[in-house]
């Protein structure tokens, strides 16, 4: 791993960044901010955007962490398996009150940079960064209430369910690669509280109130698996590329090449395809054996090749087109192949696990070091008022 990822170019180029957005969610415009408006009063000013941000990804990951321990392979409310102990209602609780939380504080964390006058390039890199990785983190939470067998989907459907996230989630960073305009999805703000929302119900109600079939053999499962991907078809996607399209015609993005404007676009479908590769030929059926580490394997991996993209959209340098930790998957992709073996399989799931991990989190500290020396700020204290640190969010 590097000593440094950012080059001269990169911290010049975050000099002259400027944050720009459209937010146009009828929730979050009308309910959310005017909340957020509310809620930020009561944070000292004292407080750097930044603690913010971490403190709210802590309480995502805290969520995820908790609803591992109680049911990590996602059997606990799969009625088929009374040999898994139910997980307790206290549980659904405090992840429904952990999410809400996490949500508020990404809410109100750029507010806080204004308020203090910290807002700069390293507090958008910081949240968003986070988010990328929050993008794994609460679909795994939600498979828990539902579990992988009755009245739900399989590992394998579900993992086409978290692909849909993070392509929607990535669409958004590359459409601002094109446009230098980060138009917020409507989903998001829609996801979140509906993600509250089902946890607040089951709390109250029990996991059984989601054991039922809507209409013949299409359950509850299958309805949180189509409103997954009616949410990326008709709010998402096709506003993405009509922005990058409007842009071009009217001139007002970055105007880039067609090879350089989907540069971006290689490195995850690189990924999708070493992991379909993997899970379509694995000869224990990786992902049916240990869906959780397959999940947040591919997540804290996708976190990083989104994280690699947001640093150039902000410094205006050209994207990478690969990201080194493909290289490995693939190696041991190939490896499970040649040698069937279930054990062996875990070991190298798991051993790239503990790769990606170490490496996103070497990546992300390193790079936040080396902008906060370049602007002489501090992460997560408030040093000067008129220094740079913030965040992002209007």
């Amino acid at each position: 791993m590097q000593s440094e990822y950012l080059t001269q170019k990169h911290l010049s180029g975050f000099e002259h960044y400027k944050y720009s957005s459209i937010d146009t969610s009828p929730i979050s415009v009308y309910i959310m901010h005017p909340f957020w408006n509310k809620v930020v009063e009561w944070v000292p000013k004292s407080v750097a955007p930044n603690v913010l941000t971490f403190v709210g990804f802590l309480f995502t990951a805290g969520a995820c962490l908790l609803l591992s321990i109680y049911d990590y392979h996602f059997y606990a409310n799969s009625t088929d398996f009374p040999q898994y102990a139910t997980i307790p209602r206290w549980v659904y609780l405090v992840t429904a009150l952990s999410i809400f939380i996490a949500y508020t504080l990404d809410g109100i964390d750029g507010k806080q940079a204004r308020r203090t006058n910290t807002s700069g390039p390293l507090g958008e890199l910081f949240d968003h960064g986070l988010d990328s990785w929050t993008a794994v983190l609460i679909p795994t939470c939600l498979y828990s209430i539902f579990g992988r067998t009755d009245f739900s989907v399989p590992p394998l459907r579900f993992y086409y369910i978290c692909w849909n996230v993070f392509v929607t989630f990535y669409l958004s960073h590359w459409e601002k690669y094109n446009t230098g305009v980060l138009f917020l999805p409507w989903g998001y703000d829609l996801s979140m509280l509906g993600t509250t929302g089902v946890f607040l119900v089951t709390y109250f109600c029990g996991q059984q109130c989601w054991k039922f079939n809507v209409y013949g053999d299409f359950s509850t499962g299958h309805c949180l698996e189509l409103l997954f991907y009616l949410s990326s078809i008709l709010t998402s996607i096709p506003i993405v590329l009509y922005n990058i399209y409007a842009s071009y015609r009217d001139k007002t993005g970055k105007m880039r090449s067609f090879t350089e404007a989907n540069r971006p676009l290689v490195p995850l479908a690189a990924l999708m395809f070493i992991c379909a590769l993997w899970v379509y030929n694995s000869p224990s059926n990786i992902v049916a054996k240990d869906p959780r580490a397959f999940y947040l394997f591919t997540g804290t991996v996708f976190s990083n090749i989104c994280c690699r993209l947001i640093v150039a959209q902000m410094s205006g340098v050209t994207c990478d087109v690969w990201n080194w930790l493909l290289g490995p998957t693939l190696l041991c992709v190939g490896v499970a192949m040649l040698f069937p073996s279930q054990s062996l399989e875990l070991v190298l799931l798991y051993s790239l696990w503990a790769l990606a991990m170490v490496a996103h989190i070497h990546y992300g500290s390193t790079v936040v070091r080396q902008m906060c020396r370049h602007f002489r700020i501090s992460c997560f204290k408030i040093r000067k008022p008129h220094l740079t640190n913030g965040s992002h969010k209007d």
